[in-house]
C-alpha cells in the first residue's frame, strides 16, 4: 500500500469513539437556551415591547423603530450575559450557504475608552457588499451597496460568541439577493390565497400558515481519508473510484445499528441543535453504507428553513470534533445511494386545522379534496417549473437513479384518496365523501397490541407523494436551501387557490349552492391534472415514455431545466404575486448557469489533476513492473516456455498502455472543450456546452480511471479506496 494510503487508512480504521459532554439536565431545560425566543423576550424586554413585538410577529406588522431601540437593549443584555461578544446579520445569499460579518458590542465612550452598545438601527439594517455576491448582473462591481434587514419572525440566537440576527438580503435598487426574501413573499402570498379559500368552511380563520419538515441525508468519511482524496475536499464527491465489491446490496446498512463512534457524534450533534432550537427528532442509518439521516420535529417554513441552514454549518463544526468530514453533496460515491433533502410540507390555519388531513365530517373532508385537489392542480400547471426549483449540477447526479425520485415530477396520492377523486370526478351527485383516516390490522397475535394503517402507503419512486396529513417532496438535494422549493411550491399553490376561489365565487354569483359550486370546480381541476397522478414505479422506461405522451416536462439537461424559471406562465405567476419581479428572475437565472458552470469546471480541473499527476504516474510504475517482470522472464525461461509465462502480463501492459493513452487523449479534450466554452459570453449557452461537451468526457475519463484501479497492484494505489472510505466503524 502507497504509504500515505497506508498510513490515513490505519489512522481511520483505529480511531475510537471521543467522549461526549451531556449536560446534565434533561432536554428540556437547555432546550432554546441559546435563542432569543418568546420567553427570552418576556424576561429582557419591557412588558409594553414584548407586546409590540409579539404582535408584528403574529400579523405580519412592521415594527416601529423606538421599539426596535428597546428590543436591540434587550438583546444586547442577554447576549453578553451568555457569552456574546460580537454581532452579525445573517442571510441567506444565492451561494446555497449561509453569510455574516462579525462586528464588535463596542463603541467610543467620548472618555478615550468605549462601552458596550447595540441600537435598533444596527439590529434592524445592515449593508453588505452586494456586488461581491452572486446577483446576476443586478449590481456591477463597482455598485456595491446592498442592504440587509432584520426577519423579526425568525428569533436570533448565538453561535460561539456570536449574537446572530436572521435578515434578509437585498439590492440597493430593492431586488432581493437571497433566498429568505422571495421565501417571505411567498409564504405571505399562499397565506392570503389559502386563507380566502378556507373561510368558504370556517370564517374564523384568519391565517394560513405553510409548515416544512425536512429530513436531512448526509455522508460520514474520516478525516484522515477525506484529506487525503483532493477530489472529496475540492468538490465533495469521488471524481473516481471503483465500486466495493461489498456496499448496499445486503441491505444490511437501513436502520441498523449506529456505529458507537457515529453515534457519538450524533448524540453531540443533538445536543448542540437543541441549544439552538432546532428541534431534532429522529436520527437513523440511511441505505449506503456510512450514510446517515437526520429530522426534526414539523416548524413553520420560515423558521425550519433557517433551521436547516444553521445545522448543515453546524454538523461540519460537530463532525470535526470527532474526527468526521460531514458530506451534504448528493452523490459523493458511485454505485451506492446519493442523499437527498425531503421536505415534508403542509398547510395549517391559525385556528389549529391542518388542511391535508382528512376530517370526521362531511364539509372538513370537502376542504380537504379541495386543498388537495388545487395542489395536484398546481403541481400539474407548473411541474416544469417545481423540477426546476431543486435541480443542481450536483443533484443531477442522483435523480432518476434507482435511490431518488426521477426528473420528472408527478404527484402519487395513494389508492384510497385516488379512488376517491375518481369517484368525485365521475360523479353528477354530491354524494357525502367518507374518508376512513386509518384502519386496523389484525396480526392474530395476543402479544402484538393493534396496528392502525394509514390511508395511504407510500412511493419512494414518486417526486411529489401525498402520505397522510402532507405531501413529501422528495427531489431535493441534501446540499441545497429548501427554501428554493418551497417558494415555488407555495407561490404555484398560491396561484391556484387565487384562480379556485374566483371561479367559485363566479359560480355563487350565479345562484349556486356553496357545496355544488366547490364539487364542480373540484371535478374540472381533477380531470385537468390527471397527468400529474401516477401512482407506479417511477423509475421504469414504460413511466418516461408515458409522461412524455402526458404532455409531462421530460426534460434532464441542468441548464435547460432552469429554462422554466422564465417561462412565460412562471414569470406570470411569480410578478403577479409579487414574489419575484422578471428582472430578479432573469438575474437568478443568470446566477443558477453561472453557478453550474463553475461547479462542472472545478471538477473537470480537479480531475485533469488527479488522471495526469496521481494515477498515470502509478499506472506507469506498475507498467514498468511488468515490462521488468516480462524481461526476467525471457532471459530465464525457452522462447516457447516464456511466450506461455509473460502472455497475462503482456495483456496487462497492453490493457494499461491503452487506458494511459486514452486518459491523456481524453484530458486533452477535455481541456479544449472547456476553452471553447469558456469563450461564449452568454452563461446560458456557456452552462450547455459544459453539459454538453465537458461532462461526457469526464464520464469517459473516469471509466478509464476505474479500470485502472482494478488493474494495478493495491499497495501502490495513491488514493483511498471506496472499500476504505465506506466502512469504518
Amino acid at each position: 500500500m502507497s504509504s500515505l494510503r497506508f498510513k490515513v487508512v490505519d489512522e481511520a480504521f483505529n480511531r475510537k469513539a471521543d467522549p461526549v459532554e451531556i449536560p446534565a439536565e434533561r432536554p428540556e431545560k437547555y432546550y432554546g437556551k441559546y435563542v432569543f425566543n418568546r420567553q427570552k423576550m418576556f424576561e429582557y424586554l419591557p412588558a409594553k415591547t414584548y407586546e409590540a413585538l409579539c404582535n408584528a410577529i403574529d400579523n405580519k406588522e412592521p415594527l416601529p423603530r423606538e421599539v426596535a431601540d428597546e428590543v436591540a437593549e434587550g438583546m444586547k443584555r442577554w447576549a453578553i450575559e451568555n457569552g456574546a461578544r460580537h454581532y452579525t446579520h445573517w442571510f441567506q445569499p444565492l451561494t446555497e450557504t449561509t453569510a455574516e460579518k462579525h462586528d464588535a458590542f463596542i463603541d467610543h465612550d467620548g472618555k478615550g475608552g468605549v462601552v458596550e452598545n447595540f441600537t435598533g438601527k444596527l439590529l434592524v439594517q445592515q449593508e453588505p457588499d452586494a456586488s461581491s455576491f452572486p446577483n446576476g448582473g443586478i449590481r456591477n462591481t463597482f455598485e456595491a451597496r446592498g442592504y440587509s434587514a432584520w426577519d423579526i419572525s425568525s428569533p436570533a440566537f448565538i453561535l460561539g460568541n456570536t449574537l446572530c440576527i436572521p435578515t434578509i438580503f437585498i439590492s440597493y435598487t430593492g431586488e432581493s439577493l437571497d433566498y429568505k426574501t422571495p421565501l417571505l413573499r411567498a409564504l405571505n402570498s399562499v397565506d392570503r390565497a389559502a386563507t380566502a379559500v378556507v373561510r368558504l368552511f370556517d370564517p374564523e380563520v384568519n391565517h394560513v400558515k405553510s409548515y416544512l419538515g425536512w429530513e436531512q441525508e448526509y455522508f460520514l468519511v474520516d478525516e484522515s481519508l477525506y484529506s487525503a482524496r483532493p477530489d472529496l475536499m475540492l468538490t465533495g464527491r469521488t471524481l473516481m473510484g471503483h465500486e466495493s465489491a461489498k456496499n448496499q446490496q445486503l441491505e444490511d446498512h437501513y436502520f441498523g445499528a449506529i456505529p458507537s463512534r457515529v453515534e457519538a457524534f450524533m448524540l453531540d450533534l443533538e445536543i448542540e441543535c437543541h441549544k439552538l432550537g432546532i428541534p431534532a427528532k429522529t436520527r437513523h442509518n440511511e441505505v449506503a453504507p456510512n450514510q446517515f439521516e437526520l429530522a426534526p420535529i414539523f416548524e413553520e417554513t420560515n423558521l425550519a428553513n433557517d433551521h436547516n441552514l444553521l445545522l448543515m454549518s453546524l454538523m461540519a463544526e460537530v463532525a470535526s470534533r470527532h474526527h468526521f468530514r460531514v458530506l451534504l453533496h448528493e452523490k459523493p460515491f458511485a454505485g451506492i445511494n446519493g442523499s437527498g433533502k425531503h421536505n415534508n410540507w403542509s398547510l395549517g390555519t391559525d385556528t389549529g386545522t391542518m388542511l391535508f388531513s382528512p376530517g370526521k365530517t362531511s364539509k372538513d373532508n370537502l376542504q380537504f379534496i379541495t386543498f388537495v385537489v388545487n395542489v395536484m392542480a398546481a403541481v400539474y400547471r407548473h411541474n416544469g417549473l417545481i423540477k426546476a426549483s431543486i435541480m443542481s449540477a450536483t443533484n443531477a447526479h442522483r435523480l432518476g437513479a434507482n435511490e431518488a425520485p426521477p426528473a420528472i415530477i408527478s404527484i402519487f396520492t395513494g389508492t384510497q384518496l385516488a379512488n376517491i377523486l375518481s369517484r368525485i370526478a365521475t360523479s353528477s351527485t354530491d354524494d357525502l365523501i367518507d374518508l376512513n383516516d386509518k384502519e386496523e390490522i389484525n396480526l392474530n397475535l395476543s402479544q402484538i397490541p393493534e396496528i392502525m394503517i394509514d390511508a395511504t402507503d407510500r412511493n419512494r419512486t414518486s417526486p411529489f407523494a401525498f402520505i397522510g396529513n402532507r405531501f413529501e417532496f422528495r427531489a431535493l438535494g441534501a446540499s441545497a436551501n429548501c427554501a428554493s422549493p418551497m417558494i415555488a411550491i407555495n407561490t404555484a399553490v398560491s396561484e391556484q387557490l387565487t384562480l379556485f376561489k374566483e371561479a367559485v365565487d363566479k359560480r355563487l354569483a350565479q345562484g349556486q349552492p356553496l357545496r355544488t359550486a366547490l364539487l364542480e370546480e373540484i371535478r374540472t381541476l381533477i380531470l385537468e391534472s390527471e397527468p400529474i397522478h401516477f401512482d407506479g414505479n417511477g423509475y421504469s422506461d414504460e413511466w418516461k415514455a408515458e409522461a412524455a405522451r402526458r404532455g409531462l416536462d421530460c426534460e434532464t439537461s441542468v441548464p435547460a431545466i432552469f429554462d422554466s424559471y422564465l417561462a412565460p406562465a412562471s414569470i406570470k405567476m411569480f410578478t403577479e404575486a409579487g414574489v419575484f419581479s422578471k428582472v430578479e428572475l432573469e438575474a437568478r437565472n443568470e446566477v443558477k448557469w453561472e453557478m453550474y458552470t463553475k461547479k462542472v469546471q472545478i471538477e473537470a480541473r480537479v480531475l485533469g489533476d488527479l488522471a495526469l499527476n496521481h494515477i498515470i504516474p502509478v499506472a506507469m510504475r506498475y507498467q514498468s513492473m511488468l515490462l521488468d517482470n516480462v524481461l526476467k522472464i525471457k532471459s530465464v525461461f525457452t522462447a516457447n516456455k516464456a511466450d506461455s509465462l509473460i502472455q497475462s502480463d503482456m495483456e496487462a501492459i497492453e490493457a494499461i498502455a491503452f487506458h494511459i493513452n486514452s486518459i491523456r487523449n481524453d484530458v486533452k479534450d477535455m481541456v479544449n472543450a472547456r476553452k471553447v466554452a469558456n469563450r461564449i459570453p452568454a452563461e446560458r449557452e456557456k452552462a450547455v456546452a459544459y453539459h454538453d461537451t465537458v461532462v461526457p468526457v469526464m464520464d469517459v475519463i473516469r471509466d478509464h480511471i476505474d479500470h485502472l484501479e482494478q488493474m494495478i497492484d493495491n499497495e501502490m494505489w495513491p488514493l483511498p479506496k471506496y472499500r476504505e472510505l465506506l466502512f469504518i466503524r
